[in-house]
This record gives C-alpha cells, structure tokens and sequence, in this order.
C-alpha cells in the first residue's frame, strides 16, 4: 500500500539532501512536486490543497531554512501533516455499557461488506469478545447464504432467521434476543447493498439505526475505487451518520488516495483496512504507522504485534540460544520457514521494513509461497541424522531426497548453500567482532523472533 506515493516523496526529499541548503526557490519546487505525487495518488483535491498549505506555512518558517538538516525537518513536517490528515490516533471501537452492542455494518454492493463482517468477528473474538452475526438483505438470498460461509469458515456463530422472518426489522429483533440468550456481546448486522446509493437503501437503513441505536455505523468501502469510495462514504454519512470507515483491498492499492481523503473529506475516521483474502487480514489502521509507511519509514511495531500473535515465545528463546551457540540445525531452519508463514503473505511482511540501506528493495522483493513450500518439503524429505548435521548429504542422499520431496537435485543443493549461508552469517553475528560489542544485549534473530 502507498507504494507509488512513497516512491514519489522519497525522491522529492533526496533531492532536498542534496541542496547545500534550503531556500524558497528549492522548497517551493518541492512542494510542487510533493502536490503533484499527492494528486497521482488520487488523494482529493481539497485535502491536498490543505496539506501543502499546512507544510509550506511550516517549512518555510526560518527555524527550518536556517536548521542543520533542513531535509530532515521537512520531512517531520510532512509526516506530521500527514498524520493530521490520517486522523492523528487511533480510533478504537466502542461498545455499549449493556450488551450486545451493536455494529451495523453497511456499504455499497460489491464493496465487501460480507467479508468485513466475518473479517471483524473474527478479530473481536481474538480480542476478548463473543460476536454474533446476522446478514439482513432479503432481496438477495444468496448474500445470506455467503455470511452463512464465512460464519463457518471462521467458526463463529450467525443468527440465520426462520422462514416468516421476511424483513430486515424482524431478523434484527429476533437476532438481538439470541445474542442476549446465547452470551454474545457483540451483533454485527450485515445489511444490504446496491450498485449505487438510492432513497429506498437509506430509508432501511434510518429505519435499523432508529430500532438497534448501534454503537458503531462502519462504512465499507473498496479503496481501489479511490476517490469514488470517498464520494460514497461522505454520501452514506450525509445521510446516515457513519461512525467510521473499513476500506478493503489496501493490499492492492499501491496509491493509497482514499485512505488519505475520507477522514478529512468525512470528519470520520478510517478505523480497520483489509490487507489480504484471508479471515486474519484485518488490522486496525494507526494514522502515525501509515504515514510512517508513506515516507519509507516502514511499520516495525505492527511487524513485532503480528509476530508476537503467531510466534511461540519458549521457541523464540530456545531458537534465539541455538543461534549464539551455533546450533542451528535444517529442522530449525525448516521451523523458521514455517514461523514466517504464520506471518501472512511474506511481501506484505517486507513492505513493513524501514525503507533504508540495505533494507530499501524489500517492497520489490516478489516472494514465490511455493518456494517455502518446497524447502519444507525437502528438509522433510531428510532423516534426522541429515537435518541434524547437513555435512551428510552427500550426492546420493541428494538424488533421494530430491526424489522423496518431488524436487530436483538443483533445487535440493540451492536450499544447502542458503541454510549454509544463513548459519555462516548468524554466527557472524552472535560471535564475532559485532557478538563482542554488543555484550549482554540479545541477539535478534532475524528470521522470525
């Protein structure tokens, strides 16, 4: 995500680095550009016209012009605009004092509403609650069929209706007396959509909001639609009164023009972003780590909370003392691999790096899933005298693995000298002149922990 807009800002600020020093000619040539790399990324016109406001009013004040690094304080200017923008904070879901409390869930047809709901019933039942859901578009049945999918595919309860429930009222009613009855904290109505906003939507939907008094309203929106997902958001809370946003698809929106625009253009904030096809690709959206993400900076604390969720402390530790010891074995490399799955697609972990020195073509890195695939299946392919000790695969071995993991022999000697390489460098690290000065510090191991 953004990754069109990052390109674009980063060259604007390595041209300022390479001023002597910053004038109002040079500043103002960059602002031209950082407009012109703002608009391309389709982010509203008005929110760029404040954005470039707010930065030259700063940036040109002579506290900046005179700076040592002026570059530097441009570009904490930028991201603090940015984050202004963005929405400055997180906004966080609320929840009714009185259970269930209510999350009416409503967008455009196609937006991805259906998948947003099971998307966050999930996320809240990995969060300490107990969702339950309910899809009330009864001119569709196949879109109640759908939630009734996702449901199970994310194994959490649906209220489903009976036969002489024919309106949305009475599937709400019947729906909040099962979360009552059942526990459930938590009902997400997944309501209706069309191709486009019409009086007869919004009716059903004043009339839900007037009888459930939900605590959240949150808008759905396809980020890939760019600006017109920020037309109809603004639209949907003229009328309705949005609580929040959940743009879709920011995994395939290399712009990132809505994310920027619907605050400001809404007053609402953009509270979750789909990152992926999968039910764990939801994240709740922290204005401070996306605009760090826009100016190269990377996302270092959301790449740490993903893989405190799926990394198992005991092995971290056990893994982090083989690595100082010199210990790390095929079987552990092979455990990595699959430690770094759990992660979720491995191009959108690398996007989460600092965009600097050696780290800086990371974004261009296109990971093949198959090749994990296929070094798990060869390590598997080994006896654990081999796994244990790879100094063993001799060419014979090598042709029977090869044979046994439905690789090649190449593809089996390409997976030796990377697990080679990689215990050559970790020792490097752990005892050589770097192990020294760190001392008592922990070693970071960089393939998961």
């Amino acid at each position: 995500m953004f990754d069109n807009l990052s390109d674009k800002l980063q060259r604007v600020f390595k041209n300022l680095r390479g001023e002597g020093k910053l004038t109002p000619e040079n500043m103002e040539a960059a602002l031209r550009e950082i407009r012109v790399a703002l608009l391309e990324a389709d982010v509203n016109f008005r929110v760029v016209k404040q954005l470039i406001e707010n930065i030259k009013v700063k940036a040109m004040g002579e506290e900046v012009l005179m700076a040592l690094s002026p570059s530097q304080q441009v570009i904490k200017i930028v991201r603090d605009e940015l984050i202004k923008i963005l929405g400055s904070h997180e906004s966080k879901l609320r929840f009714a004092n009185e259970p269930p409390s209510v999350l009416l869930i409503v967008g455009l047809q196609g937006s991805g509403k259906t998948t947003s709901t099971g998307k966050l019933a999930r996320w809240l039942s990995k969060n300490g609650h107990r969702p339950l859901m309910v899809s009330v578009d009864v001119y569709r049945p196949a879109a109640r069929e759908q939630l009734r999918v996702v449901a199970r595919d994310v194994n959490l309860p649906i209220y489903t209706g009976t036969p002489e429930e024919t309106l949305p009222a009475d599937l709400v009613r019947s729906a909040r007396k099962e979360a009552v009855n059942t526990g459930r904290d938590v009902l997400l109505v997944d309501t209706a959509g069309r191709l486009h906003i019409d009086e007869d939507l919004m009716t059903e939907l004043q009339q839900l909001k007037e009888q459930l008094s939900p605590v959240e309203i949150l808008f759905v929106a396809d980020a890939m639609t760019g600006q017109d997902a920020v037309k109809s958001a603004d639209e949907f809370h003229k009328k309705l009164g949005i609580t929040g946003v959940i743009l879709t698809k920011m995994d395939g929106d290399a712009r990132g023009g809505a994310a920027l625009s619907i605050r400001h253009v809404t007053g609402q904030p953009l509270k979750f972003v789909g990152v992926g096809e999968k039910f764990d690709a939801l994240e709740p959206f922290f204005p401070d780590r996306a605009a760090s993400r826009i100016l190269g900076m990377g996302d270092v604390l959301s790449f740490i909370e993903k893989a405190e969720e799926v990394i198992d402390k005991k092995q971290a530790v056990e893994m982090q003392r083989k690595l100082i010891d010199n210990e790390f074995t095929l079987e552990d490399f092979r455990d990595q691999m699959k430690q770094l799955r759990k992660l979720g697609p491995l191009e959108s972990v690398l996007s989460m790096m600092p965009q600097v020195g050696i780290l800086k073509d990371l974004k261009n890195v296109k990971v093949d899933e198959k090749e994990i695939t296929h070094v798990v299946a060869i390590i598997d392919s080994m006896t654990p005298k081999e796994r244990a000790n790879h100094m063993l695969v001799n060419g014979t071995r090598r042709r029977r693995i090869a044979k046994g993991s439905g690789t090649t022999v190449q593809e089996v000697n390409q997976l030796l000298k990377q697990y080679a390489q990689a215990r050559k460098m970790m020792k490097s690290f752990s005892g050589g002149l770097l192990g020294k000065k760190m001392g008592k510090f922990k070693l970071p191991n960089f393939l998961g922990v």
